[in-house]
């Protein structure tokens, strides 16, 4: 196979945010726009991110609309598992923070010792795409909890919770460009990092003002931020931008 990963470029950012953002407001219309509840919802979701892993791992390349449908449907099913853990189970946020960190933790090991790379350069056999969409699920759990942490349980608001997300990615950039940081430990330190900073987005435009938040709802921010995901991903598909010509070990 070919590298199943897209090429690490503006573009792979500004979609990674978007949907990140989507993951948190979607989660949020379906269950309770739709009234199916997140036990329900978080059941039917995850048979549909089912579907698209199952389409993702049978092509041979990168192919931008199936990798960026899974994207965000892990998105959506990431926050929706740990919206029930905190929401239906009573386990809170300052336990599945530092629970997904750890498994976050153990998947890097894990992939490392076998593939002895964490490379998303070189995503091309079956083995490496397994760990690098298990690892992708627990970063946008890990994300959405650390994000609702600061924001909700120590009540830093969503304001102050995006700031110190967002301040945390420039030095992680800072790291990376000013002082030659490791390009592997740098991409995925900013790949956890965006999780927290689109849901506290996602959260910050859908709540309501009387929640500090600016009161676009959940219905308009995922309408507006789903359309430009569709835009942005029919112009990779066409321009093929970030498509790399073959994989590159680490």
């Amino acid at each position: 196979m070919l590298n199943k990963v897209p090429e690490v470029t503006v573009y792979f950012w500004l979609i990674k945010v978007l949907s990140t953002t989507v993951g948190e407001t979607a989660a949020d219309f379906i269950s309770q726009n739709l009234n199916l509840g997140e036990k329900r919802t978080a059941l039917i979701m995850s048979a549909v991110l089912v579907a698209a892993l199952v389409a993702q791992f049978r092509t041979s390349r990168y192919v931008a609309g199936v990798y960026w449908v899974t994207v965000v449907l892990v998105s959506i099913v990431g926050t929706l598992i740990t919206d029930n853990l905190a929401d239906n189970y009573g386990v809170g946020t300052e336990i599945t923070t530092p629970v997904f960190a750890l498994a976050l933790v153990i998947t890097f090991a894990a992939w490392f010792a076998k593939e002895r790379t964490l490379s998303i350069h070189s995503v091309c056999t079956r083995r490496r795409e397994g760990f690098y969409w298990l690892a992708i699920l627990f970063t946008f759990s890990l994300g959405t909890a650390a994000g609702d942490l600061l924001s909700e349980k120590l009540s830093l608001g969503y304001w102050m919770a995006l700031g110190l997300f967002a301040a945390a990615i420039a030095v992680v950039a800072a790291a990376r460009f000013g002082m030659n940081a490791n390009a592997i430990a740098s991409f995925w330190v900013a790949y956890v990092l965006t999780r927290p900073l689109g849901a506290s987005l996602g959260d910050l435009l859908s709540s309501s003002k009387d929640q500090g938040g600016l009161g676009f709802g959940t219905t308009a921010t995922s309408a507006v931020f789903l359309a430009a995901i569709l835009a942005l991903v029919a112009y990779l598909a066409v321009s093929k931008t970030d498509v790399g010509a073959e994989p590159v070990e680490s």
